[in-house]
């Protein structure tokens, strides 16, 4: 069935960058940023995406992406699933032969997102505080494409994380499972050196755009 490119979405920006997390990390990709979120992350790098925005339609995003030229596009938030339309973005992109990532908090259903899109579920920590908002069901429908992610805040967050990798046989389950220091709450080498000496079949990761541009809107 065609889709209705006259659909609506409230986006906060659309930018060109390289991406700085998750499995294509350092590849050039477009950034296409949904507005609003429901949770509220303790440490969240984004909160002016929780409201404001312009309205567009599919359409009128589709020709921005288009504008770059782009192989890789990363639909994210704020959480992009707290509009539904972001369901016909994400099949839009797709058709458009975009390799296409979604990166969500989990806290909502995954399960519909067109299977042609490697979803990037971030794992709530309790040094997120918002722990309670992860939706364990999401798990059993996510496959080799997809990919977990932990922001780790510090010990305690570490431990969580590895129970719940153990728990969840996740790196079975999922393409790549990732940890990654909260910037400015846990020194980075700190958790490289934990990974290493319990030697996790994790990937370390850090935010490689807080290092080349240190959070500049768009970037």
């Amino acid at each position: 069935m065609p889709i209705d490119l006259s659909a609506m979405l409230r986006m906060s920006e659309i930018f060109y960058s390289i991406q700085g997390e998750s499995r294509t990390l350092g590849l050039p990709t477009v950034f296409v940023r949904l507005t609003g979120c429901p949770l509220r992350c303790q440490y969240c790098d984004t909160a002016y995406a929780f409201s404001g925005g312009e309205l567009l339609n599919l359409e009128q995003i589709l020709l921005q992406v288009a504008a770059f030229k782009p192989r890789y596009v990363c639909v994210t938030g704020g959480e992009p699933l707290a509009q539904p339309n972001a369901l016909l973005l994400l099949q839009a992109l797709c058709d458009a032969g975009y390799r296409v990532s979604l990166e969500t908090s989990g806290a909502l259903d995954v399960s519909a997102v067109d299977a042609r899109v490697s979803r990037v579920v971030d794992l709530k920590t309790p040094g997120s505080q918002e722990v309670g908002r992860n939706l364990y069901a999401n798990i059993a429908s996510l496959d080799l494409q997809d990919q977990i992610k932990f922001v780790i805040c510090n010990r305690d967050d570490y431990e969580w994380a590895r129970f719940k990798v153990d728990e969840y046989a996740l790196c079975e389950r999922v393409g790549e499972v990732l940890f990654s220091p909260s910037h400015a709450e846990l020194v980075p080498r700190q958790l490289a050196e934990w990974i290493v000496e319990d030697n996790l079949p994790v990937r370390f990761q850090m935010q490689l755009h807080k290092y080349l541009w240190n959070d500049e809107p768009g970037h």
